[in-house]
């Protein structure tokens, strides 16, 4: 302290401020250079495409984060090459680079607007920074904050030191979050960048005269080469700006919008693997590779799979990850829809293929031209490659096929060769640490005092990923003596067998669990989770609890389609235990489910009081041969599931007392056997059996659900008032069924009876006394004449359908269904009366009537009118004599092909809804549409096909989207003047447009579209052409500046005609693009129902606000149609644009009408045929 004094005393302030001045000084100096070797090692790497990479030329652009990839070739290099995984949250998905005295107010300008309107979220710096200024923090934040970094090198890029302090900026986000960098050579040639040659070699002098820190200018000039090696777009002098626009938006959409793959929760060790799985992928151009990942269940197989398909899928025309193939293949029609994913996901729309051998050949005749990627996970026989990816000519050159298995047999086989096979290997000692400690601790160490039992555990494991991430999550949360505990208790299990390192986490469960899991893994792995909880509860298992404790240890999951899921190596360790049971007697263990064992077990019976579940599931048409007694000795069955044909040598008499399931499909026989009883059944299901007759299900009082569908020998449902607990009856196709036992109409728990197709039913209980009914439909039996009583409130009834039944009229008493959403009564062609009951039904959603071709009314209101008489919608808007609001919460309603003579009656009843969305009143003896119609503000579909009377439409609801009037002979008047004449005013439909990205100038559009029969295009549009039959048809319009300006109204007019001797049917579509100097600024559609020969489109768009800015080059509009026959084509299309100085075309509706109607050149009749919709 003493020296310290001594020292301050003798030096001066000004000397003490020098001295920290060159420590600062010296400190930067340092930091600089130490950047600059860092940069200076990149300086000579050239971007790297697939195809180009070698076993020593690899680099970041394929083997950054699993998360994140990129969009196309232009972007190879790009992305980072830092070891982490994870995702900086990114605030814009493009940052633009650029100088702006130069490029801001033209190329940027307009690449700026093309991103916006792709809905690409992209930061533009809107002021130039003055002299002297450092940039500023919002630009580093923002830098930081974007996912892609575009860099626009301009002539003048290189004397900007803000330019070039930016881009050290995005080099150093690139390295440290995997932004991707996308370089833009605006004439300018990426040579003269990367080597500082002409404008740059000058500006970078001024710089070295500027600035006396050289270690700076090299830093700027070595970015400028590490940006100028990766992979970019040239823009040459005289090359088309607009195109090339597009195409760099095309790439960046492409990156942004792609959903990667979920590779892991902890993805640890991923990218080592990577790196060496990318060296077999490298090809010369002319080649096609079939590259496999080898291992053992568990290895990681299928996570490496989806990394590498993340890091290269953008750099392919296609591509497709097909998971579980084996699992999926060994599924009802497993191939077919294998193949119709792939072909879907491939080539980009929906494919229907209907058996393997034609998907095979669509997939070599489709794909053999196209370079696509493809992942086939979890492949285990042959034939699923054969179906799926025959031979490498299938797909176009340049094209990968990757496939996962454990089976090296099954590679070779198909012909990949050893050097293009990866063994997985397990994970090193810092990965397996890391990775354990992620499920153990939440983190990437281990806390100092489990250290030691960490290794130990570790060690345990072999490094296996899905053995750590089990023991992990078991670990997790209990003390050193618990570990200890456990630990000690692996050690004593051999270590060379997976199956003994997985069964640590089954010991570690309860017995209920314990069952539970094993029932998955030995039966209902891939089956929904619901129909297995209703199977474990009737076990009595209490799977709520035990299905969310098997999950919570990592032992199952379920997926998004709801279907239990568990890794394969559990399944074999669960499917292990059993075995060891008894290794070499299958009748002593708990559980049979291999085809073999159930077979020897009882057709020889080997049966025993230890086997407490059984599922019979043959391959193919092989049968299993019952004994008599079969079951006899297996006292302790509980489940019974039989998916395959079983066929009994003599009558059995036995059947266990404890089955609390039995899912027999076809069970054979005509009886169950005399002396069962089931008293503890609470499942028995046999669909497609051969059933007879029930003599003993009175004894069943347990049951809960009971399934015969589809048995066509049984004639009468008996007594079932005993089974007070039934819950679910399915009794649909059962053909000979006549008679149901009025019983069944007094089960207090049932919430389930379909009886459907049951076609000589005639018999069913008169009255209904069923509180806990939710859903009832007897659809199509015919031969039922009388809709039940409804005698007690059934308020949880939500659905109803007497479909294409003989029933003759509802009783009054529907009004005590009070809760009820759906009434089905289509194709009930007795039906002659409603009553005035169902008026009561306040909760009904959907009512289909469709069909009942003898009812001619609806009832009178019993109540009170005004107690339901809504507020007027506006002064304008009378009664028009209409009184009152029925159906409060009607959606749809169905009346097609209904007599309803009396329908000014129907509208006077049902006048205003606020609720319905469809009408359909299609084929009635409606004349008028009256004003009322204006009352049903959320219409959107309205149906008048063949209302061959139908005269006039006198008001129109205001938010219609949907008019189908096809076949309205006789309609004369739409819409009353001036409804009209302001047909553009008012009935183009308010809308708000659903985009990505809405722009602002867009807040609000209003479409209309309609679809006559003709073949002429308006006189009025502006443009016109004649197409040539084809699909699709174009129109240029060479000086589009003249159109520049606010545009009021945009119309489009397209003449769509059959081909000859092709059937027409089906959906239409059309659609209709506006291009601006290769950037499509506009786009209308429609899609229509038709079944006739030539129509004619019109299409108007009146915008809220647009203006159209055309600068050099053409204004394109472009048609494209499809049917669903594909046999429709244009023969003209035409084209209108109105400024506001235009005024509008709001009187051009009649004209267009009158003309078309009276004036056709070739006659056709125009009004046969109306289809309205909004766009």
């Amino acid at each position: 302290m003493a020296l310290y004094t001594m020292v301050m005393e003798e030096i001066t302030p000004a000397a003490f401020f020098t001295i920290v001045l060159l420590m600062v000084v010296l400190y930067r100096t340092l930091c600089a250079m130490f950047v600059a070797m860092k940069n200076s090692s990149n300086t000579n790497a050239q971007p790297i495409h697939l195809e180009e990479v070698t076993d020593h030329q690899l680099t970041g652009s394929l083997l950054g984060s699993t998360e994140r990839t990129t969009s196309s070739t232009a972007f190879q290099g790009a992305s980072s090459s830092s070891s982490s995984l994870s995702i900086r949250p990114c605030r814009y998905d493009v940052f633009l680079s650029f100088k702006g005295e130069d490029t801001r107010h033209n190329f940027i300008a307009h690449l700026h607007q093309a991103l916006l309107q792709k809905g690409i979220n992209t930061f533009i710096d809107d002021e130039e920074l003055e002299s002297g200024e450092e940039i500023a923090s919002s630009l580093i934040q923002a830098i930081e904050e974007s996912k892609i970094s575009i860099v626009v090198f301009s002539q003048a890029y290189a004397s900007s030191k803000w330019c070039l302090d930016e881009l050290l900026k995005i080099l150093e986000c690139k390295e440290t979050n995997g932004q991707i960098v996308l370089p833009v050579f605006y004439k300018v040639d990426p040579s003269d960048v990367r080597h500082q040659k002409k404008n740059f070699e000058i500006a970078f002098a001024k710089h070295q005269e500027r600035f006396k820190d050289d270690i700076k200018v090299q830093r700027w000039k070595s970015a400028l080469t590490q940006v100028a090696n990766l992979s970019g777009y040239h823009l040459e002098n005289y090359e088309n700006e607009a195109k090339f626009i597009d195409n760099i938006v095309q790439t960046v959409s492409r990156n942004v919008n792609r959903t990667c793959l979920h590779v892991a929760k902890h993805p640890v060790g991923i990218e080592s693997r990577l790196k060496e799985i990318i060296s077999l992928l490298s090809m010369r151009k002319n080649d096609t590779r079939m590259v496999g990942i080898l291992g053992v269940g568990g290895i990681g197989k299928t996570t490496i799979a989806k990394s590498i398909y993340n890091s290269i899928a953008s750099q392919f025309e296609g591509s497709c990850f097909l998971a579980n193939v084996r699992e999926n293949s060994r599924r009802e029609s497993g191939f077919v829809k294998l193949q119709n994913a792939l072909l879907s996901k491939l080539l980009g729309h929906t494919m229907v293929i209907d058996n393997v051998d034609e998907g095979i050949t669509v997939i070599k005749k489709r794909l053999c031209s196209k370079k696509v990627l493809l992942v086939l996970d979890d492949v285990d026989q042959s034939v699923q490659l054969d179906n799926l990816a025959g031979e490498a000519d299938w797909f176009g050159v340049g094209s990968i096929i990757i496939i996962t298995t454990r089976d090296r047999k099954v590679l070779t086989n198909h012909g990949v060769v050893d050097d293009l096979i990866y063994n997985m290997k397990e994970l090193n000692q810092n990965e397996a640490l890391e990775l354990f400690c992620r499920n153990a601790f939440k983190g990437e160490k281990p806390i100092d005092d489990f250290l030691k039992l960490t290794k130990d555990v570790i060690s345990y494991c072999g490094r296996l990923p899905l053995a750590l991430e089990v023991l992990g999550s078991y670990l997790h949360g209990r003390d050193m003596h618990q570990w200890k505990s456990a630990l000690d208790k692996y050690k004593r299990i051999p270590h060379t067998n997976i199956q003994e390192r997985l069964q640590i986490s089954y010991d570690g469960l309860e017995e209920n669990e314990k069952n539970i899991f094993l029932d998955i893994a030995c039966f209902f792995k891939g089956e929904s989770a619901d129909y297995v909880l209703k199977i474990l509860d009737a076990c009595g298992f209490f799977p709520d609890v035990g299905i969310q404790v098997l999950i919570e240890k990592s032992l199952i999951t379920i997926d998004e389609y709801n279907n239990l899921a568990m890794h394969d190596l559990l399944q074999d360790m669960g499917r292990e235990v059993v075995r060891q049971e008894s290794p070499s007697i299958p009748g002593k263990r708990s559980r049979l489910w291999l085809y073999e064992d159930v077979r020897a077990v009882l057709e020889k019976d080997m049966g025993t009081n230890n086997i407490q579940s059984i599922v019979i599931d043959l391959p193919g048409e092989d049968r299993v041969c019952l004994a008599s007694n079969g079951f006899a000795r297996m006292t302790s069955l509980k489940l019974l599931i039989c998916k395959s044909s079983v066929y009994f040598s003599k009558q059995p008499t036995y059947l266990p007392e404890e089955l609390r399931v039995i899912d027999w499909n076809g069970y054979p026989l005509e009886y169950l056997p005399s002396n069962f009883r089931g008293r503890n059944m609470r499942i028995l299901r046999m669909p497609r059996s051969n059933i007879k007759e029930l003599k003993q299900i009175q004894s069943c009082k347990c049951i809960s659900i009971m399934d015969f569908s589809n048995s066509k020998s049984l004639k009468i449902f008996p007594d079932v008032s005993s089974l007070i607990m039934l819950e679910k009856l399915t009794l649909d196709g059962c053909i000979d069924l006549v008679e149901i036992h009025h019983s069944v109409g007094f089960l207090d728990k049932l919430e389930h009876l379909s009886i459907e197709r049951c076609y000589n039913l005639s018999s069913f209980p008169r009255s209904l006394m069923l509180r806990s009914l939710k859903y009832l439909s007897l659809l199509y039996c015919p031969k039922l004449n009388d809709f039940p009583e409804i005698n007690c409130q059934m308020k949880f009834l939500e659905y109803i359908n007497f479909g294409h039944t003989g029933i003759k009229e509802l009783p009054s008493s529907i009004r005590n269904v009070s809760g009820l959403k759906d009434l089905v009564l289509e194709g009930c062609i007795n039906l002659m009366n409603l009553p005035s009951s169902i008026y009561q039904l306040q909760h009904l959603k959907h009512l289909n009537l469709k069909g009942c071709s003898r009812l001619v009314k609806f009832p009178k209101k019993l109540w009170d009118n005004q107690q339901y008489m809504p507020p007027p919608m506006n002064p304008s808007v009378s009664n028009h004599g209409c009184s009152s609001i029925v159906f409060p919460a009607l959606q749809v309603l169905n009346l097609r092909d209904c007599v309803l003579f009396e329908f000014s009656n129907f509208f006077r009843i049902f006048n205003f809804s606020s609720t319905l969305e469809v009408l359909d009143i299609s084929g009635t003896a409606i004349v008028t549409i009256p004003a009322c119609i204006k009352r049903f503000v959320c219409l959107r579909q309205l149906w008048l096909c063949n209302c061959k009377q139908l005269r006039e439409i006198l008001e129109r609801p205001p938010n219609i989207e949907y008019v189908y009037a096809e076949g309205c002979i006789s309609l004369e008047t739409f819409l009353e003047e001036p409804q009209r004449s302001q047909l553009f005013t008012t009935w183009c439909l308010p809308e708000i447009v659903a985009t990505p990205q809405p722009s602002r100038e867009h807040p609000k559009r209003r479409h209309f579209n309609c679809l006559l029969s003709g073949n002429k295009v308006p006189d009025w549009l502006n443009y016109h052409k004649e197409a040539s039959n084809s699909n699709s048809c174009e129109i240029v319009i060479d000086e589009p500046a003249d159109l520049n300006g606010e545009i009021t109204t945009i119309a489009f007019s397209a003449v769509v005609v059959g081909i000859e001797h092709v059937q027409d049917y089906g959906i239409l579509s059309i659609s209709a693009y506006v291009i601006s100097d290769g950037v499509e600024i506009y786009s209308g559609n429609g899609a229509f129902q038709v079944s006739g020969s030539n129509y004619v489109w019109l299409h108007f768009h009146v915008p809220e606000s647009f203006k159209l800015k055309a600068y050099n080059g053409h204004l394109q509009v472009k048609f494209v149609c499809f049917s669903d026959s594909k046999s429709k084509v244009f023969k003209s299309c035409g084209f209108h644009l109105i400024r506001r100085i235009e005024g509008d075309i709001s009187n051009r509706w009649y004209s267009i009408r009158k003309r078309s109607r009276d004036d056709d050149d070739d006659g056709a009749d125009l009004e046969s045929n109306w289809y309205w919709t909004r766009g």
